[in-house]
């Protein structure tokens, strides 16, 4: 199955987050906290959204910073995506 998402949202995955802390104490997944870098997956197209003109800013590859609670997440093919609107990236990582 495949997402594609509508106007200005964004679907991305999130990175691995981290296991073991710096000091070298192991994280249950239910205390490791949601990543806030993700890779786009799919980009929707934009267009006019609210009377504003929406260019979309980026696109499928690209490594962003997200908002700690934004999005809708779900679950397709047993992998896990976060759907988003495009305000709500906060950085794109280079």
């Amino acid at each position: 199955m495949k997402i594609k998402p509508l106007f200005d949202k964004v679907v991305v995955e999130g990175l691995k987050a981290e296991e073991k802390t710096k000091s070298g104490l192991y994280l249950t997944s239910s205390a490791q906290e949601k990543p806030a870098t993700c890779v786009v997956v799919a980009v929707g197209p934009g267009g006019v959204i609210d009377g504003k003109d929406v260019k979309m800013q980026v696109k499928v590859g690209d490594k962003v910073l997200i908002a700690k609670y934004s999005g809708t997440e779900v679950k397709v093919d047993d992998k896990e995506y976060t759907i988003i609107r495009q305000n709500d990236i906060l950085a794109i990582v280079e």
